[in-house]
């Protein structure tokens, strides 16, 4: 039985535009529907292969401002995100949703600006821009996951050191464990090592499941560490 806070997805083509580069998304190319049956579902895949441009459509469809923060953002600094959104059909469970957030490391800043804005005696300001970057994503997740909620990741790794992905990891963990869900884009080996998760590759073709040891991000990092000298000696020569 699929339990998830969302379902599912469709994509109704005929939406789009025809001379959209939307059609051009390799990985979407046919994809009319897609199943989430996991509490925590990775999308992976090559820079520009198309995963944060799902992942923004399905915050925006569900409700998310398109730069991130909760569903009570709502604020514009620049309109960049795609028209997907408008083609996507989301299929919600029984459960209803307690809470949720859509982080997207390339517009934090514009989120942390806004959350001063937002803040009064009673919801004080977590004041972001007083902290580092990473630091900042380890504060939101810490106040902002909770069991039972739909949290959006768009690349969370980007400002956490190793051992900070450890941590953001056993959080994403526990509140999978009660009740929440995760969508998460990623390039990261740690993150993407939490057990039980689906991970979905944007490589080569239509958008499917694969496993760890399939990711780039693993094969990748696996062979530098064990073949470091060889391989820098092949890409600088030395």
């Amino acid at each position: 039985m699929n339990d998830q806070l969302i379902q599912r997805l469709t994509i109704d083509w005929s939406k789009i535009e025809e001379d959209s580069y939307l059609r051009n998304i390799e990985a979407l190319q046919g994809v009319e529907c897609m199943e989430f049956t996991h509490s925590i579902t990775f999308f992976v895949g090559e820079n520009g292969s198309g995963k944060s441009t799902l992942l923004e459509a399905i915050a925006v469809a569900y409700g998310f401002n398109p730069e991130g923060g909760t569903k009570n953002y709502c604020f514009s600094t620049y309109d960049s995100h795609s028209e997907l959104y408008e083609a996507l059909r989301l299929s919600k469970g029984y459960r209803r949703a307690k809470g949720g957030y859509f982080l997207r490391a390339e517009s934090f800043y514009n989120v942390a600006t806004q959350e001063e804005l937002y803040a009064d005696p009673n919801h004080p300001s977590e004041r972001y821009h007083e902290k580092s970057h990473g630091e900042s994503f380890l504060a939101i997740a810490r106040s902002r996951l909770s069991p039972g909620g739909v949290y959006l990741l768009d690349e969370p790794e980007a400002a956490l050191s190793p051992q900070r992905q450890l941590t953001l990891l056993m959080e994403i963990w526990h509140c999978a464990q009660q009740g929440a869900q995760f969508l998460i884009v990623t390039h990261s080996p740690i993150l993407l090592g939490i057990p039980g998760a689906d991970i979905l590759t944007f490589d080569n073709g239509p958008v499917h499941s694969c496993s760890y040891e399939e990711t780039d991000s693993y094969q990748i990092t696996e062979m530098f560490i064990n073949h470091r000298q060889e391989i820098l000696r092949r890409l600088i020569g030395e």
